[in-house]
C-alpha cells in the first residue's frame, strides 16, 4: 500500500521541485488578502461618510467586525477537521465570502435608494442592513478559511520535502503582505474617484467591487487546481479532545472536592480516570502557553486602531506629498511596506548584534519589548493629535454665536456690537476672524464707514456662525448678516467654497465643473465641496461675457468665501476670505507612530507564534494557532469597551489612556515571563513514548507469565 501511495505521489505534477498545486494556493491567498485588506482599508470611512455615523460608532462597528473575523477561525477549524476537510471547507466558505463582498459593493451604491435624485440615500436603513449582512458573511468567510489555507498548503508536501515546505510558508507570508500592500494603495484611489448614475459621489461601489472581483478570482483559481491537490480526510479535531479533557478534569475535581480524596499534583490529573497520560501532559503544555496569552489582547487593541482611529486622524491632516496626493486610508500602506523592509533587517542585523552584545534576548523578552513599543507608538499618536487640535477652528458652543465681518467696500469700516460688547475695525476688501458672542447678550450692531452710520437689531440662532457683509455705497451702507451653515471642519481633506458677488451686475459662476448658478449683486451662493490639493478655473459670465481666473491651490479641510470684485479684460479679480483654515499638520508626521508600531509588530507577532510553536506538542499547534487568533479578537473587543467606557472628549487623551493600559499590562506580562520555565515538548513526548513502551513491555511480560502459569 505504501508503495502504491509513493507511485501516486510521484505522478503529481511538480515545478522546480515543488508540487504544482501550491502555486494555485499562493495565488488564491494573494487574491484573498487583497480582497480582505482592500475592503477593510476604506471601511471606517464608508461608515463615517456614506452611512453618516460618527467617529465613535464607526470605530465600534469596525472593531466588532475585525473581532468577528478572528473568532470565526475556531469555527472554520472545527468544520475542516471534524466534518468537511480542508478543501471543501475552503471552497464552501470562499463562496460565502465572495457573496459577502458582492453584497457590500451593492450596499454602497448611492442610487439604490436615491429616488428623488438629490445626491443622498432616501432610505439609509436599507444600506445599513445590506452592509451588516455583507460584513457578517465576509467575517464568516475570511475567518473560516484562515486556519485552513496555510495548513492545506503544507499538506501538499511529502515528508522528505521539509526544505520546500519551509520555503513555501515564506512565500505564503510574502503573498499575504503583497496582497495587503497593493490593496491598501489601490482601493483608496478607487474610493476617491467619483461615480454614480444620478449624482456623482465617492466611488465606494468600485472600492468594494474590485475586492469582490478578486475574491471571485481567488475562488476560481483554487477550484482550477482541484485535481492536483493532495486532500487529507478529516481526522477529528484535537481542540474538541482538549476541551473535553479540561471539562472532565474540572467536573471530576468538583465531584471529589471533600478532604477524604487526596490532592493531585496538577488539577488536570483529575482527568486521568478517562483520558490517557499523553493527552493530559500535552494539554498541560498548551494551557501553560495559553495562560501567558491572557495579557496579549491589549497589544492587538492598540495595533488594530491603525484602520480606525489613526485613519480618522489622517482625515484631519495635510496629504500633499508634492506630485502625489495621499488619501487618509492610504497611510495604512506604511505598515506592510515597513514590514517587508524590517523583517529581514531585524532577523539579519538587529538580533545578531544583540547576540554579539551577549544579551539573552529570549522570546518572552522580545514580546515584552513589542508591547512597550506599541505603547510608545500611541504616545507618538497623542503628540501628533495635540498638534492637530491646535490647528482646529473653535466653533460656537451651546448658547453662543459667532460673527465675522467682511468689508466689500472701498472705505474702511468700524463695527460696534451692542450693548457695548466689542468693536472692530475692518480695512477695505478685508475680513476679520470669527468673533464669539453670548447669543442672548448681543442685541444689535452699528456700522460706520466714511461719514455714514447704520444700526440694525440682531436675532441670532445659538450654535451658529454668521458673516456680516458691509459695503459703503454711494447712497447708504449695506450691512447684512449671512447665515453660515458650516459648524464643522470638512471631512476627508475636502474644501468648502462659496462666492459673494461684489459687482453691480448679476453674474453666473462656475468653478471647475461645478456651477454655482446665478448671483445677484451682493448676494452669496451656497457652499460646494471640492477635493483638496488642486487648482480650479473660476469663470464668471458678466453681461454674456466670460471672465476667468485660476484659483489658488486649495489645501485640505478648509472653507473659503471667494469675493468676485471686478473683471479687467478677461481676467477676474477675486479675494479670499478664510472661513475655516486648511489642515496644516502633514500626514508625514504619522510615519513615526507607524514605524514604532511596526517595530512592535515585528518583535511581538513573529516571535509570539515562534514561541508558541516551540512550546506546544506536535499535534496541538492548531490549538495554539486558534488561541493566538483569539487574542486578536479579544483585543478588538477591548477597544469597544475602553472607548465606550472612557467618555473622553479629547482624542489625544484616549490615545494616552490606551498607551497607559498597555504599559501596565506589559509590566504584568514581564512578571509572568520572569517566572516562566521553558520546556522542550519533544523531550517530554519522547519520555512519554519510553513510558508507553515500558508499560507495553511489562504488559507483554505479564501476559506471557500468565500463559506459562495456565499451562502449568
Amino acid at each position: 500500500l505504501s508503495g502504491l501511495m509513493l507511485s501516486v505521489s510521484c505522478l503529481q505534477p511538480s515545478c522546480f521541485g515543488y508540487p504544482l498545486s501550491i502555486f494555485f494556493i499562493i495565488i488564491n491567498e494573494f487574491c484573498e488578502r487583497f480582497s480582505y485588506y482592500g475592503m477593510r482599508a476604506v471601511l471606517v470611512l464608508y461608515f463615517k461618510y456614506f452611512l453618516q455615523w460618527d467617529d465613535n460608532l464607526s470605530t465600534a462597528i469596525y472593531h466588532t467586525f475585525v473581532a468577528l473575523c478572528y473568532l470565526t477561525p475556531i469555527l472554520g477549524a472545527l468544520i475542516a477537521d471534524s466534518w468537511l476537510g480542508k478543501f471543501k471547507t475552503i471552497v464552501s466558505l470562499s463562496i460565502v465570502y465572495t457573496i459577502g463582498q458582492a453584497v457590500m459593493s451593492v450596499s454602497s451604491i448611492n442610487d439604490l435608494t436615491d429616488h428623488n435624485r438629490d445626491g443622498s440615500p432616501d432610505n439609509v436603513s436599507v444600506h445599513i442592513a445590506l452592509s451588516m449582512t455583507g460584513l457578517i458573511l465576509i467575517a464568516l468567510g475570511t475567518g473560516g478559511i484562515k486556519p485552513c489555507v496555510s495548513a492545506f498548503g503544507g499538506d501538499q508536501f511529502e515528508d522528505d520535502q521539509e526544505k520546500q515546505r519551509t520555503r513555501f510558508f515564506s512565500i505564503f507570508y510574502l503573498s499575504i503582505n503583497a496582497g495587503s500592500l497593493l490593496s491598501t494603495i489601490i482601493t483608496p484611489i478607487l474610493r476617491a474617484q467619483e461615480c454614480g448614475i444620478h449624482s456623482k459621489q465617492r466611488c465606494y461601489p468600485l472600492a468594494f467591487g474590485v475586492p469582490a472581483a478578486l475574491m471571485a478570482v481567488a475562488l476560481v483559481v483554487f477550484i482550477i487546481g482541484s485535481r492536483m491537490y493532495k486532500k487529507v480526510q478529516p481526522q477529528g479535531n484535537i481542540m474538541t479532545q482538549v476541551a473535553k479533557c479540561i471539562g472532565f478534569a474540572i467536573k471530576n475535581r468538583f465531584r471529589h472536592r471533600s478532604k477524604e480524596f487526596p490532592k493531585r499534583e496538577h488539577w488536570l490529573d483529575w482527568a486521568s480516570e478517562k483520558y490517557d497520560k499523553r493527552l493530559i501532559a500535552q494539554t498541560k503544555m498548551v494551557l501553560k502557553v495559553l495562560f501567558l496569552y491572557i495579557p496579549l489582547p491589549m497589544f492587538w487593541a492598540l495595533f488594530d486602531q491603525q484602520g480606525s482611529r489613526w485613519t480618522l486622524q489622517a482625515t484631519t491632516m495635510d496629504g500633499n506629498f508634492g506630485a502625489i496626493q495621499i488619501q487618509p486610508d492610504q497611510m495604512q500602506t506604511v505598515n506592510p511596506i515597513l514590514i517587508i523592509l524590517m523583517v529581514p533587517v531585524v532577523d539579519g542585523l538587529v538580533y545578531p548584534l544583540i547576540k554579539k552584545c551577549k544579551i539573552n534576548f529570549t522570546p518572552l523578552r522580545k514580546i515584552t519589548v513589542g508591547m512597550f513599543l506599541a505603547s510608545l507608538a500611541f504616545v507618538a499618536a497623542a503628540l501628533v493629535q495635540v498638534q492637530i487640535d491646535k490647528t482646529l477652528p473653535v466653533f460656537p458652543a451651546a448658547g453662543q454665536s459667532q460673527i465675522k465681518v467682511i468689508n466689500l467696500g472701498t472705505d474702511n469700516a468700524t463695527v460696534w456690537f451692542e450693548p457695548q460688547i466689542q468693536s472692530v475695525n475692518v480695512t477695505s476688501m478685508e475680513s476679520t476672524a470669527y468673533m464669539t458672542f453670548e447669543t442672548s447678550q448681543l442685541l444689535s450692531f452699528k456700522v460706520a464707514s466714511g461719514k455714514k452710520i447704520t444700526t440694525q437689531l440682531t436675532k441670532l440662532s445659538e450654535g451658529s456662525r454668521y458673516t456680516l457683509r458691509v459695503k459703503n455705497n454711494a447712497t447708504d451702507i449695506v450691512a447684512e448678516l449671512l447665515f453660515d451653515n458650516v459648524t464643522s471642519k470638512p471631512e476627508e481633506g475636502n474644501n468648502l467654497i462659496r462666492f459673494i458677488n461684489n459687482l453691480p451686475d448679476t453674474i453666473n459662476i462656475t468653478m471647475g465643473d461645478t456651477s454655482f448658478g446665478t448671483l445677484a449683486s451682493l448676494s452669496a451662493s451656497n457652499y460646494n465641496l471640492f477635493p483638496g490639493g488642486r487648482e480650479y478655473k473660476i469663470t464668471a459670465i458678466i453681461n454674456s461675457m466670460p471672465c476667468s481666473v485660476t484659483s489658488k491651490a486649495l489645501g485640505f479641510g478648509s472653507a473659503y468665501t471667494i469675493v468676485i470684485n471686478k473683471c479687467s479684460g478677461e481676467n477676474l479679480d477675486v479675494t479670499y476670505s478664510e472661513d475655516i483654515p486648511p489642515n496644516t499638520v502633514h500626514m508625514a508626521w504619522q510615519i513615526p507612530q507607524y514605524f514604532i508600531l511596526t517595530c512592535a509588530e515585528v518583535v511581538f507577532s513573529v516571535t509570539g507564534l515562534e514561541f508558541s510553536y516551540s512550546q506546544a506538542p506536535s499535534n496541538m499547534k492548531a490549538v495554539l494557532q486558534a488561541g493566538w487568533l483569539l487574542t486578536v479578537a479579544v483585543g478588538n473587543i477591548i477597544v469597544l469597551i475602553v472607548a465606550g467606557a472612557s467618555k473622553l472628549s479629547e482624542q489625544w487623551a484616549e490615545y494616552v489612556l490606551f498607551a497607559a493600559l498597555l504599559l501596565a499590562v506589559c509590566i504584568i506580562f514581564a512578571v509572568m515571563a520572569y517566572f516562566y520555565t521553558y520546556i522542550d515538548p519533544n523531550e517530554i513526548e519522547a519520555q512519554l513514548d519510553e513510558e508507553e513502551k515500558q508499560v507495553k513491555k511489562d504488559q507483554d511480560v505479564y501476559e506471557k507469565q500468565g500463559e506459562a502459569d495456565s499451562q502449568m
